[in-house]
């Protein structure tokens, strides 16, 4: 998959730095998500109060929209450890007693494994010599931070005392994130141009943290005091994203309907054959701003371009598609 602004994975290396720079450091600081951060609030409050771990919690919602950045204001609030570990590297259960045999009273952890009355059963040896030896560890926070929380399974996600969803962010809640950033990258943004790089953050403010980068490179090279609407435009027509916050991959994918299945009804697997991309990529990266904004309509028979698709691609066709696909 080439490399995307748009893609709202958390980046490695220098991205995950400059990202890490531009994260609230507080619960004053987090804009947006009110209702998660109230309930995390004060699921804080009564843990300090009692003098106790906080309560497990699952957060989830699409990547980049601050799951992470809430959790570190989890451990600081309750002036604990943090330790973030993804579930995937849990790859054996030696591992996961390896982790949290280490853990200190109170710590807060990260993980997609569930722990339950911090108490951890190890089998010793193999055959009919086995034996199960259990562990007490101390008491931790669980915190599950997931973009598909249908896949945890019953058991795991009953362990979690609060189920908290992450929405997309509004416009005007992007623009108070990119005028607060900006101050942390030392630069002026304008009100308007503020506003230009929220509309086209497809809600996300990891994409307008990013896109607030760039910006801030093309205002310094050309030695712009203040970004402006104009300099917005210029950088955002250099990355290749459009005014609608569409990018050239999310215009080829409505472009390839229109051409190769007369704007639809086409199943996701011919789809992505025609893409040159695999099916998890499509789905999970660029088809759900695609289906939110309503350039696309999933169907019983496929995908389906809209008209505002239609519009934005400056065409009109009859409906002619040959018989659909239905691997939807």
């Amino acid at each position: 998959m080439d490399e995307r602004i748009l893609d709202t994975t958390n980046g490695g290396g220098d991205d995950h730095k400059a990202e890490v720079l531009l994260r609230p450091q507080g619960f004053d600081e987090y804009i947006g998500q009110s209702r998660v951060v109230e309930n995390i609030s004060l699921m804080v409050e009564s843990a300090k109060i009692r003098e106790q771990a906080m309560d497990h919690a699952l957060l989830s919602g699409p990547p980049g929209l601050g799951k992470t950045s809430l959790a570190m204001i989890i451990s600081k609030a309750l002036s604990t450890n943090l330790h973030v570990v993804s579930g995937p590297a849990l790859e054996k259960k030696g591992d996961l007693a390896s982790l949290l045999t280490n853990l200190q009273p109170h710590d807060e952890e990260i993980l997609y494994s569930a722990m339950e009355d911090f108490k951890l059963d190890i089998v010793l040896g193999e055959g009919p010599a086995a034996r199960t030896m259990q562990i007490d560890i101390h008491p931790f926070t669980l915190i599950g931070a997931t973009t598909r929380s249908g896949l945890l399974s019953n058991p795991l996600r009953d362990r979690f005392i609060a189920h908290l969803h992450f929405d997309f962010y509004q416009a005007s809640e992007l623009e108070n994130i990119v005028s607060n950033n900006a101050q942390k990258l030392s630069i002026q943004v304008d009100e308007k141009a503020r506003l230009a790089i929220a509309q086209c953050s497809r809600g996300t403010p990891r994409i307008a943290n990013r896109i607030l980068r760039r910006v801030r490179d093309f205002a310094l090279v050309y030695k712009a005091p203040v970004v402006t609407t104009e300099i917005v435009e210029k950088a955002l027509e250099l990355m290749d994203i459009d005014p609608e916050g569409l990018d050239r991959m999310d215009r080829r994918i409505l472009t390839v309907m229109h051409e190769y299945y007369n704007g639809g009804p086409v199943g996701i697997d011919a789809l992505c054959a025609t893409l040159s991309e695999d099916r998890s990529t499509v789905e999970d990266v660029y088809e759900p701003y695609l289906l939110k904004e309503g350039y696309i309509i999933r169907t019983p028979r496929g995908r389906e371009l809209s008209e505002k698709s239609r519009q934005h691609l400056g065409v009109t066709y009859n409906h002619r598609s040959a018989k659909p696909d239905l691997d939807i």
